[in-house]
């Protein structure tokens, strides 16, 4: 008979809920190891919660940090007079403290622009095939004639240009070589134009040659049938009065970590070249500091409580809190001077008796009017106080030795509880099979008991009633 059968009949030779009875036995078998299986799943759940909550917030606080200071708000930006004229911006990393400068722009620098004789064909005007030659070196134009070239050190570039090609085409081949000059095609009522325009700088002046009907695209001295609009030149500018020559406009080696981009000229103008101090984004970022650390710090210290803490034997979680203890108290500016501020304590961060910190304002206040580039170096992108809380965060983090392999280990163990589980479970059902197939034969004997009994107890009845 199978179990189920079995199940269904059983007690009615016994009278008793033999099915209530077995499951009662079984699961009281297997009761405390499913309790001690829930309790500790539900222990490493809060630990895999925690885990991620702190992994979390650690490395979103250093990411923001490290964003904050690598965005150059922190740190000294240069100033210019007349922005019309040049703007100045502060290259990664640059110390621009103490800059002052006048300069003055004398000439921007450009590039040539050749234009070639109108085609009233358009664009689709047919002059040839064949080798176009293109060279660079420095040139001299007057009245849009190049009256004198010289070449430079590079090898001249050959263009092919398919048979029947257009102007189109030209410029097409032209572009594909990338050799430094770019092509278009200028199209009025006149006709269209072939326009060539170099690099900036006086050596990217150039000449083109062509062969048979190319020819008529000509650049040079003695070409006819082109005109020079704009002539290669450098940019000259003249700084604290000392003129130097650039090839572009735009300049980074003028100023040491400065870029200056050059936008007129204006001959005789001075603009002025200086620095702005970022004290107020100092003081705010210090501030928004403090305030996120204390999140940070409290929800790692609620996580590692001795009592309720469900990271309270986590050693990663253990030892982020006390890296964070002494992250105030940490030399954020290696070799800095004695009496310069090179600590979160230094800038009137304090900690409190809890942990968190707490700011004294006044007292950052007098270091940023005192000591505002050491300030600066403390938010230094990619150094200071971004480079230890990083610091912090990686070893926090670690799949070898932090949470990350907390994280691992916690995950690791509720897999084992889940085989646990499955196993207990099956261990269940076959004690619930053998106990309902020892029951069914107890009850099968009781029944036939119970039958001998009765047929006995009408004999003996029956016996009674003859006397």
């Amino acid at each position: 008979m199978a179990v189920e059968s079995i199940a269904k009949t059983l007690g009615t030779g016994s009278g008793i809920d033999v099915t209530a009875l077995v499951t009662s036995l079984v699961e009281n078998s297997f009761a405390n190891k499913n309790q001690a299986i829930t309790t500790k799943n539900d222990a490493l759940t809060a630990q895999i919660s925690s885990v991620s909550t702190i992994k979390g917030n650690i490395s979103d606080f250093a990411a923001a940090l490290a964003s904050l200071t690598s965005s150059g708000s922190l740190a000294t930006q240069p100033t210019s007079s007349n922005t019309g004229i040049v703007n100045v911006t502060r290259l990664s990393g640059a110390d621009l403290a103490g800059l002052n400068a006048t300069m003055e722009v004398r000439q921007l620098a450009q590039g040539q622009v050749s234009s070639s004789q109108a085609f009233s064909g358009g664009s689709s005007s047919v002059v040839g095939g064949g080798k176009l030659t293109l060279s660079f070196g420095t040139a001299t134009v007057s009245s849009g004639a190049m009256t004198g070239f010289t070449q430079g050190g590079g090898t001249p570039v050959e263009i092919d240009v398919p048979a029947n090609a257009t102007l189109s085409d030209v410029a097409a081949a032209i572009n594909a070589k990338k050799a430094g000059v770019t092509a278009t095609i200028l199209s009025d009522s006149t006709g269209a134009r072939l326009v060539l325009k170099s690099a900036t700088g006086s050596s990217q002046a150039f000449t083109l040659s062509g062969t048979d009907g190319l020819s008529q695209l000509d650049v040079g001295p003695g070409a006819t049938g082109s005109t020079i609009s704009a002539t290669a030149q450098d940019a000259r500018v003249a700084i604290d009065g000392v003129e130097a020559k650039y090839p572009t406009n735009s300049i980074t080696t003028m100023i040491p970590g400065a870029r200056i981009d050059l936008v007129s000229a204006s001959v005789g103008t001075k603009v002025t070249i200086g620095a702005s101090s970022p004290s107020t984004a100092l003081s705010q970022a210090v501030s928004n500091f403090v305030e996120t650390y204390n999140q940070v710090f409290k929800a790692v210290q609620t996580a590692t409580d001795p009592v309720n803490g469900p990271l309270k034997s986590d050693p990663a979680a253990k030892q982020l809190l006390q890296q964070l203890k002494r992250l105030t108290l940490s030399d954020l500016v290696p070799g800095a001077a004695v009496d310069s501020p090179s600590k979160l304590a230094d800038l009137g961060v304090k900690t409190n008796r809890d942990g968190t910190l707490s700011l004294d304002s006044a007292r950052l206040s007098k270091v940023l009017t005192d000591y505002p580039n050491d300030v600066e170096k403390i938010f230094a992108e990619s150094a200071g106080l971004t480079k230890a809380l990083s610091g912090i965060s990686d070893i926090a983090t670690s799949t070898k030795s932090g949470l990350g392999a907390s994280a691992d280990k916690y995950s690791k163990a509720q897999e084992d509880l889940a085989d646990q589980k499955t196993k207990i479970a099956s261990d269940t059902e076959k004690l619930r099979d053998r106990m309902t197939q020892q029951f069914a034969a107890m009850d099968a004997k009781v029944a036939a008991y119970k039958s001998t009994q009765t047929f006995l107890q009408q004999q003996i009845d029956a016996w009674n009633a003859k006397d």
